[in-house]
């Protein structure tokens, strides 16, 4: 089982996905460069966890 990520940090991720679709991509490397430059991101731990649900949010949709 994965960790559980709050609620606040999945609506933040959704927010961006959905107004940046086009941009995120499947892989979590090329979404960390998108994060710092999109967000302004306090930690490296968030933008990392902000970047790993973006990457699995778009793994998911491109399997539907």
């Amino acid at each position: 089982m994965g960790r559980i990520k709050p609620r606040p940090l999945k609506s933040i991720t959704e927010k961006t996905n959905e107004a940046d679709s086009e941009m995120y991509t499947e892989s979590f490397e090329k979404n960390k460069k998108i994060v710092s430059q999109r967000l302004d991101v306090k930690s490296k731990k968030l933008r990392n966890v902000i970047a790993g649900y973006a990457a699995r949010l778009k793994k998911r949709e491109n399997r539907r």
